[in-house]
């Protein structure tokens, strides 16, 4: 029999085992593999050079991250099955199947109204259906309908693994140490009560380090005004292209880009589901690139100056506030735009844009909180820390932005 329990090397964790047969086979399936070609961090390169890491990567360690934690969780004797413990470890290797290429930036482009999260079901329940029902178990973790609470928490949650990984995995690739958070101690630290995930009151640091980072890679990463300014970009290429696809106007474009940008509609995921999974498993990161390239000298010039500067890196510039930026400033910037490049006013829309930053690092919701054991009961976090800040982490931090080309001014 050919031996299916393998060792991968992760430049983050070391040696990850594969604990079960069925992990293997899944992450050699198509669906899977097509993780290794779309970045985890989307156009964050632009900014640091080394986030190049792809989803399969982080769906490995997220994956090994679950299997230690059931690990620890079974040594204080939290009842686990190996049905359970097969099921997590599958529920979170697939957690990122559905992600689009250049991950979140083109969901509301590319698949209007639906999120990746349902692409992700959709994918999990045609694999169940290909593996004879060995999925089923997992669905249901992934789903949060399954009966132990604190299994689905671990998958997604305040404090799942997930997140974890992301926050580790995404400092270490761009070099943003602010983001270290001691992963290994948080897992160690969690337990389980009344059927939720808790933490024992001497990880308590632990987590309050974890919320830190959060909102810190947040605002130094994951929302850096750069990457945001080159996501704008990025947007109004496929905004652009589709518009030019669906006016019957002939554009090129790999057969499964074509049709998200021709087709695609949300009531497609529910009636013809097979048909929108196997052309969305044909679509990475490189159907993209490719389109630019090509797109450089299409015959719409707006498609093709918006394609050569994200190419080149000629990116907008951006400035943030606290405030919305003025509506007279807006179209102020659009009607240069309009006469320096001889664009109609909807042709220079594509070229000015604005909107709202949200950095939202801890959820205070009952039934999303972390709690942390204090006294034998468990208690929020914000409300036991020593820290005064964590309630402000429960409220939405925004800034309002507004992106224009360099060269206006």
């Amino acid at each position: 029999m050919y031996n299916k329990r393998k060792i991968i090397n992760d430049p983050v964790y070391g040696f990850i085992n594969l604990p079960f047969p069925i992990l293997y086979d899944l992450i050699e399936h198509p669906y899977f593999q097509r993780l290794r070609r779309i970045k985890q961090l989307g156009l964050t390169c632009t900014v640091y050079p080394g986030a190049n890491h792809t989803r399969f990567q982080h769906a490995l360690g997220a994956m090994h991250l679950m299997d230690e934690a059931v690990k620890s969780l079974r040594s204080k004797n939290v009842e686990i099955t190996e049905e359970e413990y097969e099921a997590a470890l599958i529920a979170v290797l697939l957690h990122d199947v559905g992600h689009g290429p250049y991950s979140h930036a083109l969901e509301s482009v590319m698949v209007e109204n639906v999120p990746h999260e349902n692409i992700s079901l959709a994918f999990m329940q045609q694999l169940n259906r290909e593996f004879n029902g060995k999925l089923k178990t997992a669905i249901e973790i992934f789903r949060k309908t399954y009966p132990k609470k604190f299994l689905c928490q671990l998958v997604s949650g305040q404090l799942d693994v997930d997140r974890l990984d992301y926050l580790r995995r995404d400092s270490f690739f761009t070099g943003v140490t602010e983001g270290i958070i001691g992963s290994d101690r948080i897992i160690k630290m969690l337990h389980v009560y009344d059927d939720e995930l808790v933490v024992e009151a001497k990880g308590i640091y632990s987590i309050e380090k974890f919320l830190l980072a959060r909102r810190l890679m947040f605002w130094q990463v994951y929302l850096h005004k750069t990457v945001i300014s080159a996501d704008q970009l990025l947007l109004n290429i496929l905004s652009r292209a589709k518009k030019i696809i669906r006016s019957s106007i002939p554009l090129f474009g790999t057969p499964s880009l074509l049709y998200f940008l021709r087709d695609f509609q949300a009531k497609s995921l529910s009636q013809q589901p097979l048909s929108v999974i196997t052309h969305y498993s044909m679509l990475d990161d490189n159907d993209i690139i490719i389109a630019m390239k090509m797109w450089r000298s299409d015959v719409d010039s707006v498609l093709t100056d918006l394609s050569a500067r994200l190419l080149n890196r000629v990116l907008f510039r951006i400035e943030t506030s606290h405030e919305p930026f003025l509506p007279e400033r807006i179209e102020n910037l659009r009607e240069k735009v309009a006469s320096r490049y001889r664009y109609n006013e909807e042709e220079a829309a594509c070229f000015v844009n604005s909107g709202k930053l949200s950095n939202h690092a801890y959820s205070s919701r009952s039934g999303e909180r972390i709690l942390v054991m204090q006294g034998g009961k468990p208690a929020d976090i914000a409300r036991v820390s020593d820290m005064g800040n964590l309630f402000d982490m429960s409220k939405a931090e925004e800034k309002f932005f507004l992106c224009y080309p360099k060269d206006l001014e």
